[in-house]
């Protein structure tokens, strides 16, 4: 068995497809269609901003009657299917692309040239059998990590709550990074999915303890029609606007580091703007409609709490400090934590 690095432009492959000189061959894929339209919009908008997706892997030999190469794909049927639907104009980009609504042929002259020039990345496997290349991907996946459970909601839901996850760290994920809320190891491990999911989980249940269970069922409630979009998009996507903006002074610090402490400061600003469910009993606080009182006063808080924490003083700020100690995604200890937090931010310590 031999394999061979290539690229090939989008209208190359769909110009091989179309002509049957490249094939689907149906015993290595799962059955099509498996995509939704979130799915495949997400994946045009990634080929139509520029950036890369996984190499698709194809099996040649030469058809001896013909006298030309038989080129079989066995490895990327949804995506090249995909592409040569839009191509076609079979669907249009939905909410998941900045492109909304639009077919291809509606995308400018340049847009389309763009998207008939990407370069796929291609293995061509030649000199092998059928079992050569089932044997070739048994060996890929034996030494792949196993998927924990942030990676295996992303590869079994497809849907609207997916889109939303991915569309809000499209935009707010090189915060958490810049701000050392996760590392890019912990990133390229989908924790800063997680991270989106459970911010949604407080929104919709207020402080409550999380499980893969939990936040699996929020995604699957969530698949196929997300009523609540706008709601989340306002209240995290908002929030995480405003830190961005106003919250600098933050980054780096003890509050961003710890991502527990941050999970709770992001609920606490929640909090205090609109509130979230059962807060006023769990927090002993009601919302005032802003996020803090002022820059400074939150600033002078944070602070505080900050400092006692890293210096586990054990005095005034005893519980918050313990209960970011402890860490974890308990209720009880997300509850303390947050309720310090809403007070630094008032200027109620």
């Amino acid at each position: 068995m031999r394999i061979e690095e290539a690229k090939y432009s989008i209208v190359e492959l769909a110009d091989w497809l179309r002509k049957r000189e490249l094939t689907i061959n149906k015993e290595y894929q799962r059955s099509g269609g498996l995509w939704p339209r979130t799915a495949k919009s997400y994946f045009i908008d990634t080929i139509l901003k520029g950036f890369p997706f996984p190499k698709i892997y194809f099996h040649e030999s030469v058809d001896r009657e013909l006298r030309r190469p038989r080129r079989e794909i066995v490895d990327g049927q949804q995506r090249m299917g995909t592409i040569v639907e839009f191509l076609d104009d079979e669907f249009a980009l939905s909410n998941t692309s900045e492109f909304e609504g639009l077919h291809f042929s509606d995308l400018t002259d340049e847009q389309k040239e763009l998207f008939y020039s990407y370069p796929v990345s291609v293995d061509v496997i030649r000199n092998a059998d059928r079992r050569d290349i089932l044997e070739m991907f048994r060996r890929m996946n034996a030494y792949t990590l196993p998927l924990n459970e942030a990676e295996k909601r992303q590869s079994d839901f497809f849907g609207e709550f997916k889109s939303w996850v991915n569309s809000t760290l499209d935009e707010f994920g090189g915060m958490l990074v810049d701000w050392r809320v996760f590392t890019s190891r912990q990133v390229l491990r989908m924790l800063d999915t997680e991270f989106i999911a459970d911010l949604a989980l407080a929104i919709e249940q207020g402080i409550v303890s999380t499980s893969p269970t939990k936040l699996r069922n929020i995604y699957k409630e969530n698949d196929e029609v997300f009523v609540r979009r706008d709601l989340f998009v306002e209240r995290i996507s908002g929030t995480l606007a405003f830190m961005r903006t106003e919250m600098g002074f933050l980054a780096g610090s003890y509050l961003t580091t710890k991502t527990h402490i941050f999970f709770s400061l992001v609920c606490a600003l929640i909090h205090n703007r609109w509130g979230l469910p059962n807060g006023e009993a769990e927090l002993g606080l009601r919302p005032i409609n802003e996020y803090w009182v002022s820059r400074e006063v939150a600033d002078r808080g944070l602070r505080e709490l900050a400092a006692a924490q890293e210096g586990n003083d054990l005095g005034r700020f005893r519980d918050f400090v313990e209960a970011a100690s402890e860490g974890g995604n308990r209720a009880a200890q997300r509850a303390v934590r947050t309720k310090w937090l809403c007070k630094a931010l008032r200027g109620e310590l």
